[in-house]
């Protein structure tokens, strides 16, 4: 293996576009300049259609939690009871944020692997009718489901007057996403994932409805206040020193979305999917999701006859392939594989092959072949 070649296939952080890299390899300019007004005047209306809003999107220097926890200290008021939906991981992390507030928190757990049921949430709502706020996951990337965001939000809305908050950071710019049109009143997302960018950045957009909220929301906060960075877009601006290095990468990353079209973005990360999902069944080694519950970023493989690691040290070691593995209870049981952002059919057939050589290696009876030719199959059934 070449001692600079690796392969990152992680669900994030991706793999970074040349001209991505390019663009934040320019030279510093100062962040209160003309050139980064200039800058951020341009990004703001190429933010909106990923998101499918009309509000503007608040970017912020920080990781997708900072951004996740900025949805919460603004949209929960003291004394409040929220409803945070657990898919996995991340819809666990809303649970620890919350509990760091000191919020009053109602947790509706759902096996990992599965999706949301909002059915289930409906009649929870009607027994709980003094919840204010309704957290979930779109791509829960612990488990690679993706979530039925738009009839949950339909069925919150319904029953309820609580604001409806949406962690989209492993799938917003890969997948659709119509956040006016759904009802979502606080989507956030993160910079590393299908945006394709270094961690560093996230993104909040809010609803009128959430605004209200968020205006009136006594809740202390500092660089996290929704409102200071609102207030300085209006004015090409940011409250805080923003990533300008960053603001570089992620106006051609807005090019590149722009000039593929976001149509065909989510229709090659669908196409990815399908193909990955096939490989899989071809090598008759189980998924944990359901074909329904599949996010289009990221695959979760659980194997029966084989340790996930054993498999993931091999790849490493021999041709510097990164897959991720599994959290908290699943730490060892699973692997997961990232086909968002800058990734392709292409890369897809590189690592299933890739992946049947490691299977291989460590003693595992699969046929070579079978799951790559499976992987082209699909991709030949779906562009024919």
């Amino acid at each position: 293996m070449l001692p600079d070649h690796q392969l990152l296939r992680i669900p994030g952080p991706s793999p970074i576009p040349p001209s991505v890299q390019r663009a934040m390899s320019q030279p510093m300019i100062g962040h209160r300049g003309q050139e980064t007004k200039d800058l951020l005047h341009r990004i703001k209306p190429k933010l909106k259609p990923i998101f499918g809003t009309e509000q503007d999107v608040l970017i912020i220097t920080g990781s997708g939690t900072s951004g996740l926890e900025t949805a919460v200290v603004n949209t929960v008021k003291p004394g409040d009871e929220v409803l945070i939906i657990v898919t996995g991981a991340f819809g666990d992390r809303f649970v620890k944020i919350c509990n760091a507030y000191g919020i009053k928190t109602h947790r509706y757990d759902v096996d990992w692997g599965a999706a949301i049921s909002p059915d289930n949430i409906k009649k929870y709502l009607i027994e709980h009718p003094e919840i204010k706020v309704v957290f979930s996951t779109y791509c829960e990337t612990s488990t690679g489901v993706l979530n039925p965001v738009q009839e949950l939000a339909q069925v919150v809305h319904q029953n309820s007057d609580a604001l409806v908050v949406v962690d989209g950071v492993s799938c917003v710019g890969a997948v659709e996403t119509e956040m006016d049109e759904w009802g979502i009143d606080v989507l956030v997302t993160g910079s590393q994932k299908a945006m394709m960018l270094p961690p560093g950045l996230t993104f909040v957009a809010a609803s009128e409805r959430a605004w209200k909220v968020i205006e009136e929301n006594e809740q202390p906060r500092f660089y996290l206040d929704l409102k200071k960075y609102r207030d300085n877009l209006v004015k090409d601006s940011t409250p805080f020193t923003p990533a300008v290095s960053l603001l570089f990468g992620l106006e051609q990353v807005l090019k590149l979305l722009d000039e593929e079209g976001l149509e065909q973005v989510y229709a090659r990360h669908q196409l990815m999917t399908k193909m990955t999902r096939a490989a899989f069944s071809g090598l008759d080694i189980p998924l944990l999701t359901s074909d329904r519950a599949a996010s289009p970023t990221v695959t979760a493989i659980k194997p029966v006859d084989f340790q996930a690691e054993d498999l993931r040290k091999i790849l490493k070691e021999d041709f510097g392939l990164a897959v991720a593995g599994g959290q908290q209870h699943m730490k060892g049981e699973i692997f997961r594989i990232g086909h968002m952002g800058y990734c392709s059919p292409a890369d897809v057939l590189q690592i299933v092959s890739i992946i049947e050589i490691g299977l291989k290696k460590i003693g595992n009876p699969i046929e070579l072949g079978s799951g790559t030719r499976a992987a082209q199959e699909a991709y030949l059934h779906l562009n024919f």
